[in-house]
C-alpha cells in the first residue's frame, strides 16, 4: 500500500512539474524574450497578417511575384499540417513527370523572357519538409527577368533588389546566400506600383 502511494504522489507530481509548471515557464519565457519567433513569425502589412517567414507560401497563381521552391504537401501547397517529403524515388515515373512538367512551365516562362540558362532545379523540386520559406540566390536571380517582364520593370533594379535581401553565409558551414520569397515579394511590391498587390 505505501508503494502504490508514492507512486501515485510520483505521477501527480511529474503531471504538475512537467505537465504544466515547465510548459507554462517555457511558454512564459519565449513570449518574454522570443515573441516574435514564439507567434510564428509572423508578417504583417496595414495591421493585417500576410503571412510567415517560416512557411513558404504558394504565388504560382499570381503574376509578377517570385516563386518559391515546389510544395510537397499534396492538393494544398505550403500546408503545415501535412509537411514532410514526398519520398518519391527520384528515377521513379511519378517524380520525373512531375519535374517534367514544373521545368516546361519555367521554360515557357524563360524563353518569352529571354533566358537561355538551364531551370535551376530549386524550382522544380520540393524541399524535405515541402514548407521551404527561402530560394537560393541563383535561383532568384534566374527568376528576376520574369518577374521584370510582368511587372514592366527593368530587370537590373529586379536583380539588385534581389541581391539586397540575400542572406549570405558567415561561416564555411552556412548554406549558400538564399532569399526568403515573402520578404523579397514584400520589398517587390514596395519598390514598384503593380495595379494588384496580393500582399494588401
Amino acid at each position: 500500500m505505501k508503494a502504490l502511494v508514492l507512486s501515485l504522489r510520483l505521477v501527480l507530481w511529474t503531471t504538475i512539474l512537467l505537465g504544466f509548471l515547465y510548459p507554462l515557464a517555457v511558454t512564459g519565457l519565449a513570449q518574454v524574450f522570443f515573441a516574435f519567433q514564439a507567434n510564428g513569425s509572423l508578417v504583417a502589412e496595414r495591421g493585417e497578417p500576410v503571412g510567415s517567414f517560416l512557411i513558404g507560401q504558394d504565388f504560382s497563381k499570381a503574376s509578377g511575384y517570385f516563386i518559391g521552391r515546389p510544395s510537397a504537401t499534396g492538393d494544398h501547397p505550403y500546408n503545415p499540417l501535412a509537411s514532410g517529403g514526398s519520398n518519391l524515388s527520384v528515377v521513379g515515373k511519378v517524380f520525373q513527370d512531375s519535374v517534367k512538367k514544373l521545368r516546361d512551365t519555367w521554360r515557357s516562362k524563360a524563353e518569352a523572357a529571354g533566358i537561355k540558362t538551364p531551370v535551376p532545379e530549386a524550382l522544380v523540386t520540393a524541399s524535405a519538409s515541402g514548407l521551404d520559406p527561402d530560394l537560393d540566390l541563383q535561383a532568384a536571380l534566374w527568376e528576376a527577368p520574369i518577374v521584370a517582364q510582368e511587372r514592366k520593370m527593368d530587370v537590373e533594379a529586379v536583380q539588385a533588389l534581389v541581391r539586397t535581401q540575400a542572406v549570405k553565409p558567415v561561416f564555411p558551414w552556412d548554406p549558400p546566400a538564399f532569399v526568403n520569397v515573402l520578404e523579397l515579394n514584400l520589398a517587390l511590391d514596395k519598390s514598384s506600383n503593380p495595379q494588384e498587390k496580393i500582399m494588401q
